[in-house]
């Protein structure tokens, strides 16, 4: 089937990772892209030709989830090693690192105003920092199983979470409370995420469905049978008029959520699909999977109503709340069997001269602990040219605005003297041992301050117990 002007094209694809794709994310300016891969290497890629890419080497386990914070000065990973980074997205790749999750991280998300970071775990747990100071602040605990997703709405007042448990829950970030609950699911939530206006959520089921909920009503209000396999990831176009959703099927759907229909199926990738994204002003949108190649869109079907959809939008804003989905009411599964409006593109039956990057690769060689960072830069074509730099930990202070960076990024004037470049690996080492050993001991006593709050409580108990026996003993003499 000819594809018409209007559908999406694939515009490019990008080849660098080894091993599966895991997560993508534009920048806020829309000229770069961060992906996390299997390979445990995070990599940002520049839309400019012949641009070089960088790949950030750091963790030591899969790199499964990557966002960059609003400003664009921040990049923030979760990996399998069990650690949180914040990378400067620049040639030279600082990071620091956060400890304080016991068990593999699978998600990171920033707050709109970029103050906040939401980690979510596989120890159960979602953790919030403060980008500010870069400190821990607070963990909610609710879920009985591994953690797999944890995002912000866009105000910024709710944290929404998906487990194994098969719930997915809403958090207020005021009280640190769970204040709504859903788990309407044969089988768990592998990825959830807000609408843009906060009203609604969707959820990408392992049980192959994908599922539009109103928070403020608690209600299913859609509800999507149109992958074979389970749905990994879903992204909202900034409209919120559209989804797309990735799935272990091998494609991508294209879902028009004001008519509840499929519009477009999509089938670039060779094997299971894990992630994709839509830029922040929809008009490109991202995906990788397990065949290691990320692949760049072209979004095209909003073209023709995305005005008439802000502009009714913006008149929408002054009356009454904004939702978009505010005229669909409650619907009953929709199978979607294949029909003469859903429009399958295949890009690999198109003749089309498609833009390959494999650029020249910059190497960012991380080695750090939980306060310093010393790091190695090596540009892979021009061998043997290596740079090296001490950091302090990145934060949203006037140091670390866009402009200082851009700065900072073309003086490499200041780098440290050669014999100052590398730690001995074996005091590396031993320091890692030791931080390891410390926060041991740090979640000791955080366990053993919990049991004897507990054991306080209940002696108040039984005081306040032997109290009234007490009293009631001597009204009775």
């Amino acid at each position: 089937m000819a594809s018409a002007p209007e559908d999406p094209v694939l515009e490019r694809y990008f080849k660098g990772h080894k091993a599966a794709i895991t997560s993508v994310d534009f920048s806020p300016n829309g000229k770069q892209l961060a992906t996390g891969s299997w390979d445990t290497f995070l990599m940002l890629w520049n839309f400019k030709p012949q641009a070089r890419a960088f790949r950030y080497v750091g963790h030591k386990d899969v790199v499964t989830s990557v966002q960059f914070s609003p400003l664009g000065n921040l990049l923030a990973s979760a990996s399998r090693d069990r650690t949180v980074r914040l990378w400067i997205p620049d040639k030279r790749g600082k990071s620091s690192e956060f400890k304080a999750h016991t068990a593999p991280v699978r998600s990171v998300d920033f707050s709109a105003d970029g103050q906040f970071l939401a980690t979510a775990s596989e120890d159960k747990s979602i953790k919030v920092w403060n980008m500010y100071r870069q400190r821990f602040l607070y963990s909610l605990y609710r879920h009985t199983h591994w953690v797999r997703c944890a995002k912000f709405s866009p105000d910024g007042r709710l944290i929404v979470s998906c487990s194994e448990d098969k719930t997915i829950k809403i958090w207020d970030t005021t009280n640190k409370q769970c204040v709504n609950n859903f788990s309407d699911f044969v089988g768990f939530a592998n990825f959830v995420a807000f609408n843009p206006n906060g009203t609604c959520i969707a959820s990408a089921g392992s049980d192959h469905t994908v599922k539009i909920w109103d928070i403020r009503v608690n209600k299913l209000l859609q509800h999507y049978q149109v992958h074979s396999g389970g749905v990994n990831c879903v992204s909202f176009h900034p409209s919120g008029n559209y989804l797309i959703t990735a799935s272990s099927d091998g494609t991508l759907k294209i879902l028009d959520l004001l008519e509840g229909r499929l519009i477009y199926t999509l089938q670039g990738h060779t094997g299971p699909v894990f992630t994709v994204s839509f830029s922040k002003g929809g008009e490109l949108f991202t995906s990788g999977g397990a065949d290691a190649q990320v692949l760049l869109w072209r979004t095209n079907f909003d073209e023709l109503t995305c005005k008439d959809i802000f502009k009714r939008n913006l008149k929408r804003l002054h009356f009454d709340s904004p939702p978009h989905l505010l005229d669909i009411y409650p619907r009953t599964p929709h199978p979607h069997e294949r029909k003469v409006e859903t429009v399958e593109i295949n890009p690999k039956l198109d003749v089309i001269d498609l833009q390959t990057s494999t650029p020249p690769v910059v190497d960012i060689l991380s080695f750090d602990s939980t306060t310093t960072t010393e790091t190695t830069v090596r540009t892979l074509p021009e061998k043997g040219e290596e740079v090296c730099g001490y950091f302090l930990n990145p934060s949203l202070m006037s140091e670390c605005s866009p402009t200082n960076l851009k700065k900072k990024t073309e003086d490499m004037s200041d780098l440290p003297p050669e014999s100052q470049r590398t730690i001995p690996l074996a005091v590396a080492d031993a320091l890692e041992h030791i931080m390891d050993q410390l926060n041991v001991l740090t979640q000791t006593v955080s366990i053993l301050e919990q049991r004897l709050t507990l054991t306080e409580d209940k002696l108040n108990d039984c005081l306040e117990n032997q109290q009234k026996l007490f009293s009631a003993i001597q009204q009775k003499s």
